[in-house]
This record gives structure tokens, C-alpha cells and sequence, in this order.
């Protein structure tokens, strides 16, 4: 069962009554794991662009999409290698902002996973 987000705010999300100070994934089975942002920081030097490693962490084969929190102002995007690994499974990405992509997640149907940055 997925976990329905209930707030956010610069540094934090919450999923129920669990307040979490870090990135999280959210996978197809509701499991909420912390980012591993050092498999984008490492290649760019910041978690604002997602590479192709850390897409292909957060993959599932049987994922219809990914919907991104982009971060409390929207600076997370795709690393153009990110955005054709996603093509090339035929998983849909969707990017907003932090704040919109909470309500978004809570609405959404389907086989989605969830990466949500809690700054910028």
C-alpha cells in the first residue's frame, strides 16, 4: 500500500505521522527508503540532477511512471542519460515541485514510484 504524504517543508516530508529529514524513494510495494544522493553528487557535484546510476537504483520493471518532488523551489531535474534510461523502460516521468507533487502522489493510480527532495 503506497503511503499517503501528508506535508513538506524546507528539510522535511511526512508520510503519516513519521516526520523524515532527508530525500526519500517511495517504491511499488510502499517501502520509503532514504535517496542515495551520492550516486548523482558524485558525477555533478549536487542531487539537483539525476544521473543514470541513481535512475537506474530507483527502477522497477514493472513501473508505469516516476513522479519526482523536485525540491521545495523545483531544482531537481533529469540527467539527460536519466531521462533515456526512463525512456528506454518506457516509465513516464513526472516533475514538480516538492509542495505540488505531495497532492499529486496522493491522487495518482497506477504503478508509480516516488523520489521526493525535502530542500531547494
Amino acid at each position: 500500500m503506497k503511503p499517503t504524504l501528508q506535508k513538506t517543508g524546507f528539510g522535511f516530508i511526512e508520510t503519516g505521522s513519521e516526520r523524515i529529514k532527508h530525500d526519500i524513494y517511495i517504491m511499488l510495494n510502499g517501502e520509503v527508503r532514504k535517496r542515495k544522493k551520492k550516486l548523482s553528487k558524485e558525477l555533478y557535484g549536487t542531487s539537483h540532477k539525476i544521473s543514470r546510476a541513481e535512475a537506474e537504483h530507483i527502477y522497477e520493471p514493472e513501473a508505469e511512471g516516476l513522479l519526482i518532488g523536485g525540491g521545495q523551489f523545483g531544482r531537481v531535474h533529469l540527467s539527460p542519460e536519466a531521462e533515456a534510461f526512463f525512456q528506454e523502460h518506457g516509465v513516464q516521468v513526472e516533475i514538480k515541485p516538492t509542495p505540488k507533487a505531495l497532492q499529486a502522489w496522493n491522487e495518482r493510480e497506477g504503478q508509480w514510484l516516488g523520489l521526493f527532495h525535502v530542500t531547494c
